[in-house]
């Protein structure tokens, strides 16, 4: 997961405080700071970087004066503040390096800190100059997450697809309150997941008896032609719509999805399932859309009730894949044509969008196995 951490400019705390509580409404929880430690905790639940040993993460090669403290000995594996990471992770603290980058020598060290720590920033005036991509490829196998300081979109895009990996988080040094949304809606595309959806014929849709059905309740307002990718068959998922759609006999709820009955899978983030029933407040699900793109939502609650329930069957070149639905006007799927149909209104040879999965599923993680469903 792409990830963006802030360090907010200005002199005073009034200064600071403003672009610290963007990040936050950006959804970004994480800020390096040297000295105002006590005040960011007053704002929320954020992660602080910082030289100050009672910081949630220890920051090396950075002092309170904002200047960089690396020492570059002739021999680089007898750097200070290689050394003092070192001690810090034998401690058990969480460290990040952060490195400025003017040299080969610097590259070098920032290489070295990589291998130690479990965040390294780097920091430079020109990425398309410094060979970020060779440093992102020199530490690909090693536990850190590469960390690279843009002050604007457009560096931070240049990082973030570096290579095919890019760096994995960046470091908002802002000119202004503008580039923290902007950076934050770039990594929220870039972590947007893409599901290949296919036109399904049904072939089966009858009524079969009651179940506990669920209806998860998300943090986010649905659109028409969002809903969430639902199935009895891990290896095939229905596009379940939203009930952002009014009806004569309920008011609309576009953060609701009436999803199934308890057993029935739910895509999550990273192309993982989970049961329905396994959902909980704070959960990430994803929401779909008609055309396959998704973004993460947190789940608010879930409410389980015994409801009449209706089976659909459909098949797509031969697969076959089923799901359980509540038997109710205001349950839709998505046709071939983007139109949300409900479930009353559907017939055999009908076409509906569904989710394909070419592998099988162990815990919720797709796998290269051979798994019966029916």
């Amino acid at each position: 997961m792409k990830f963006a951490w802030i360090m907010p400019p200005g002199r005073t705390w009034e200064d600071k405080k403003g672009y610290i509580t963007t990040a936050l409404e950006s959804g970004i929880n994480h800020v390096l700071e040297m000295v105002e430690l006590d005040n960011i905790k007053k704002l929320g639940n954020i992660t602080v970087i910082s030289d100050q040993e009672d910081a949630d993460i220890i920051l090396v090669g950075k002092n309170g004066e904002g200047d960089s403290t690396l020492h570059l000995p002739a021999d680089l594996n007898e750097s200070k503040d290689l050394a003092a990471a070192s001690s810090f992770k034998r401690k058990g603290k969480t460290v990040a390096a952060y490195v400025e980058i003017s040299s080969k020598k610097h590259e070098q060290l920032a290489r070295n800190m990589g291998r130690v720590v479990d965040y390294l920033i780097l920091v430079g005036k020109d990425w398309t100059i410094i060979p970020l991509e060779n440093i992102i490829a020199d530490l690909q196998k090693e536990d850190v997450k590469v960390i690279a300081a843009a002050s604007d979109y457009n560096d931070a895009k240049l990082a973030l697809e570096t290579l095919e990996h890019g760096t994995d988080g960046i470091l908002i040094q802002p000119k202004d309150y503008s580039e923290i949304k902007k950076i934050s809606e770039l990594i929220e595309k870039i972590e947007s997941e893409k599901y290949d959806l296919v036109a399904a014929t049904i072939t089966c849709i009858k009524p079969v008896g009651s179940g506990d059905r669920v209806c998860v309740d998300t943090c986010s307002m649905m659109n028409t032609g969002e809903g969430m990718l639902i199935g009895s068959y891990s290896k095939g998922l229905f596009l379940v719509h939203s009930e952002s759609l009014e009806s004569e006999y309920v008011a609309s709820r576009p953060f609701r999805v009436n999803a199934g009955p308890v057993q029935a899978y739910v895509m999550t983030p990273g192309n993982k399932t989970k049961y329905l029933s396994e959902l909980e407040t704070g959960d990430e699900v994803l929401v779909v859309d008609d055309n396959g793109k998704s973004k993460v939502a947190i789940v608010g609650r879930i409410k389980i009730e015994k409801r009449p329930l209706m089976l659909l069957e459909a098949e797509f070149e031969g697969v076959k894949v089923k799901t359980l639905l509540q038997n109710a006007e205001t349950i839709r799927l998505i046709n071939e044509n983007s139109d949300a149909v409900s479930v009353s209104d559907l017939r055999e040879g009908d076409n509906v969008m569904i989710y394909l999965d070419k592998g099988a599923r162990h815990f919720g993680m797709s796998i290269e196995e051979t798994i019966i469903e029916k």
